[in-house]
């Protein structure tokens, strides 16, 4: 997968699992331990290699994430941003920003969703060439919950279903999806559901009939947290802050894994942490310049 591929982060909705929290603020920008929660989403894109981000939210919520995250530059990337008047799916996300996608893969990611493992960023950026869709897929206990996709015994995907009441597997299906650009046509041409929203396991349906979906199970030890819930959100506040003590690394920092990607020098990443002083993330970015710049991502 090469730079070619652009990123979406959704990250609209009305977060109401987490009310009162969210009733005047985004979910994504709700704190995860020591930093906001489109950091880690972010992150997870920039990991693997995408350089052109497009964050979806609601319409009195763009200035608060352009006061955040700016253009990009911070990150060394190039970062837009468009407006999702209503909640209206996650595969609305491919129309709202078709002109974005043009004749580019895109990757979507869910604002809520936060990624960690051994080189998992290292193993997205391998990703060649698109030709259809590629979904990512974890074992859960709890699968009913989820979208489920079966396997049959070679991986190939089988069948995919939204919540099943009998799942005919633990495989539930993440917030990261890959696409080839007809995923623009595609997903215009999705019927709303039941619930008037375009479906991303429609959409992920459509490519399976035309046997161009392909799936990546997630490997033993990757960690895929939904925050989405007072519960997830404090069970992923406690996960990161247990693995930065733990380890003394940061999760879900974006100057970092910019830098380390070439993205940012030196200078770019002292004067960005020259913009956050006397907090412990700033001098967290500044104790990077001491370390080589090789290490998983």
């Amino acid at each position: 997968m090469g730079e070619l591929v652009k990123g979406i982060i959704l990250a609209g909705g009305t977060g109401s699992r987490l009310w009162p929290m969210t009733l005047a603020i985004s979910k994504q920008l709700v704190p995860v331990y020591d930093k906001p929660m489109v950091f880690y989403p972010l992150s997870t894109l920039i990991a693997a290699g995408v350089r052109d981000v497009l964050v979806i939210t609601s319409p009195d919520q763009v200035e608060l994430f352009r006061r955040l995250l700016g253009d990009g530059a911070a990150f060394g990337i190039s970062l837009s941003y468009a407006e999702q008047a209503a909640p209206k799916g996650l595969a609305q996300a491919f129309t709202i920003g078709a002109d974005f996608i043009g004749d580019s893969d895109v990757a979507l990611i869910l604002g809520d969703n936060i990624f960690h493992g051994v080189g998992i960023g290292t193993e997205l950026s391998r990703l060649g060439p698109l030709d259809g869709g590629r979904v990512f897929a974890c074992h859960v206990a709890r699968p009913q919950d989820y979208g489920v996709v079966e396997l049959d015994e070679a991986g190939s995907p089988i069948s995919i279903a939204e919540k099943p009441a009998q799942p005919r597997s633990s495989l539930a299906v993440a917030g990261l999806y890959f696409y080839s650009p007809d995923v623009v046509e595609l997903a215009g041409g999705l019927r709303p559901s039941a619930r008037g929203e375009l479906e991303i396991t429609d959409l992920n349906a459509v490519y399976l009939s035309q046997r161009r979906l392909h799936v990546t199970v997630l490997p033993r030890g990757t960690a895929w947290l939904d925050t989405g819930t007072v519960a997830g959100l404090v069970q992923a506040a406690e996960f990161v802050r247990v693995i930065e003590e733990r380890q003394g690394l940061k999760v879900g920092c974006p100057e970092e894994l910019a830098w380390r990607n070439g993205w940012l020098t030196d200078d770019e990443l002292r004067t960005r942490a020259e913009t956050m002083p006397g907090s412990g993330y700033g001098e967290y970015l500044l104790s990077l310049l001491a370390l080589p710049r090789t290490g998983s991502t």
